[in-house]
């Protein structure tokens, strides 16, 4: 459909069918953390740094959203719960496709927990986001994670393979899901999963080599790129840190080059400019 490959080239880089993705959602789901008080200027430093899209709730679209400088994909979030909830995994859908689309987005993204005691209804969310997605010629990032009673391992690759496998099979367009921690295993997950999967950044690390080297392991491993938030817009340079995370995914740079480059000074608005 041609509406969604035009739709899939504002989030995914038409050159290198990469995508660095930052997700600025968790307003909803743990409050004005620091890094994204206030939404315009925590968009400017990572658009300046190359990010190709970002994740927001529909609230933020004006409050954030570009009206100067270099433009980025828009992907608007439509599930949410919050973690002062007793039921803080079940997400809760907040958002239509048809709102999204009103908005101005060029993608939606949807976030189910498998496990969960309610995955079955979050399921049923998917089914519905997915099918309307389709109607609609527009792509669906689905955020899929393994939490819940049954899950020993969430990183486990088996585990994980079944997440990936589950975005797909309901129509995912792009899937996201964590790393399983080795080049290794996270190939066999990349290998039961049809469509472009994106790894999740999860709580903030304790380095940036950290960062790096798990973000270069999921690239040699065939993954399509990364969807980072709190390792990006929290970090001391949110802009030079998006900059490094495109040079090893859209350049293959080594970690060793992408430091190099994160060591650098504070960067100007029109230092770093990479295809959108």
């Amino acid at each position: 459909m041609l509406g969604k490959q035009i739709r899939m080239e504002r989030i995914i880089d038409r050159n290198t069918s990469k995508t660095v993705i930052v997700p600025m959602d968790h307003g909803v789901s743990s409050g004005p953390i620091y890094g994204i008080t206030d939404m315009r200027e925590a968009i400017d430093r990572v658009v300046r740094g190359g990010a190709n899209a970002i994740v927001e709730h529909k609230g933020m679209v004006g409050a954030g959203h570009r009206r100067s400088g270099k433009d980025v994909g828009l992907i608007i979030h439509l599930s949410a719960s919050t973690s002062l909830s007793p039921y803080p995994n079940t997400k809760t859908l907040v958002c239509s496709v048809e709102e999204a689309l009103r908005l101005g987005a060029d993608a939606v993204s949807i976030h189910v927990n498998i496990g969960d005691d309610m995955e079955r209804q979050m399921l049923n969310d998917f089914g519905t986001v997915s099918r309307r997605a389709r109607e609609w010629g527009i792509p669906l990032l689905a955020m899929i994670y393994p939490r819940g009673e049954k899950i020993a391992n969430e990183y486990e690759p088996g585990v994980l393979g079944h997440a990936a496998r589950l975005g797909a099979e309901l129509g995912a367009d792009i899937v996201k899901i964590s790393y399983s921690g080795s080049v290794e295993s996270f190939q066999e997950v990349v290998a039961c999963c049809p469509v472009p999967i994106v790894i999740a950044g999860g709580e903030k690390m304790e380095s940036d080599q950290q960062i790096l080297q798990m973000i270069k392991g999921a690239m040699e491993a065939g993954g399509a790129g990364v969807s980072i938030g709190r390792n990006v817009f929290q970090h001391r340079d949110p802009a030079r840190m998006v900059g490094a995370v495109s040079m090893i995914v859209h350049e293959n740079a080594t970690v060793e080059e992408a430091s190099a480059f994160l060591s650098g000074s504070p960067m100007e608005p029109d230092e770093r400019r990479l295809s959108a």
